[in-house]
């Protein structure tokens, strides 16, 4: 585990990348941006790596989408290549000790989904924030994990 400090969360889709920053404490997550997806230029994941310098994060945990059987398809190897892609990136940009996690993201789209639709957001407006959404669900998730399983890793 990290040093306490921001940590970026990071909901990797086809088109889209959500992102959500915790704060300084590592106990919330709220979102913080929607970036394109570039699979020329990597502008998102040079945007990322900005976004890690801006804020100060000391850790970046990316979605892995399994299957509900927990299996690893197609959309998870996406996932596993943008985390590969994203440390590469750091490597070139000479950001060094930020590790980049991956998080069993299962369901957190559709989670995501539901909470905006109980807040009255829908169609278009849902599509826009949607990333952002998930990209919480996804770094909460983690971060309550990471408080329940209490100092080094061990149970409170």
């Amino acid at each position: 585990m990290a040093a306490s400090g921001r940590v970026l969360g990071v909901d990797v889709g086809a088109v889209r990348v959500g992102v959500a920053l915790s704060d300084p404490a590592g106990v919330l997550a709220t979102p913080l941006v929607t970036l394109d997806r570039d699979e020329t230029t990597w502008s998102d994941l040079d945007r990322l790596t900005d976004l890690v310098a801006e804020h100060e994060v000391v850790e970046v945990v990316v979605g892995l989408p399994r299957t509900l059987a927990g299996r690893e398809g197609p959309a998870a190897r996406a996932a596993l290549g943008y985390a590969d892609d994203l440390r590469e990136v750091f490597d070139e940009r000479g950001v060094s000790g930020v590790p980049v996690t991956m998080a069993d993201e299962r369901l957190t789209t559709v989670t995501a989904g539901r909470m905006l639709s109980d807040r009255g957001v829908k169609g278009r407006a849902q599509r826009r924030v949607i990333d952002q959404a998930a990209a919480v669900e996804i770094l909460q998730t983690w971060l309550d994990g990471r408080r329940s399983a209490g100092p080094a890793g061990t149970a409170p």
